[in-house]
């Protein structure tokens, strides 16, 4: 009786709590990672995206896209009411553009683009030593970053992923168009 009793308790309150099974134990095995937060390096599940149009992006503070931040920022706060979330992994894996300590680098993103979108901690994303994210982002697509600011389009249900390279502005029509075709598709 208490290994029934257990289960419908937690049931009833997940329920009551507005949660349902489902929704607290599907995570796409895409988003089945967690990283450190850039700020803090406080371990943070990426599951907590599930139901997003997520944009990762590997950033860099001193290459010649780092001026992409300040339009990630504006795609972000644009685009967040209607499921969007962007996310830095800043890298120093090309051209050792990114040298700073985390701490560094999220005072840079902050005081100088207002970045307010989530950040991690920096990681490699290309090579041997890729964050298992990356790693699964270059095997779906065939695609792995060249470059700085390289982003990946994930749809909400944690399965389609589309590559863009670094040229790919924030605001070109291209990457727009894709972002606004995802939020619009449901899982």
């Amino acid at each position: 009786m208490i290994s029934i009793a257990r289960p419908l308790l937690i049931g009833a309150l997940l329920l009551a709590s507005g949660a349902t099974w489902a929704a607290q134990e599907a995570c796409p095995p895409l988003l089945d990672h967690r990283f450190p937060r850039l700020q803090d390096d406080v371990p943070q599940s990426l599951c907590q995206y599930r139901g997003k149009v997520v944009l990762v992006v590997n950033t860099a503070s001193y290459c010649g896209f780092t001026g992409q931040y300040d339009g990630l920022e504006k795609m972000h706060a644009k685009y967040r009411e209607q499921g969007l979330v962007v996310v830095g992994f800043p890298s120093n894996d090309f051209g050792s553009q990114e040298p700073g300590s985390n701490k560094e680098i999220a005072d840079f993103c902050r005081l100088t683009y207002g970045v307010k979108f989530p950040m991690f901690a920096k990681t490699d994303v290309v090579g041997a030593t890729a964050n298992p994210l990356y790693r699964q982002l270059a095997s779906l697509t065939g695609e792995r970053p060249k470059w700085n600011f390289h982003k990946y389009l994930i749809d909400r249900s944690g399965q389609k992923v589309s590559s863009f390279p670094s040229t790919t502005s924030p605001d070109s029509r291209t990457l727009v168009n894709a972002i606004e075709k995802a939020l619009a598709e449901r899982p």
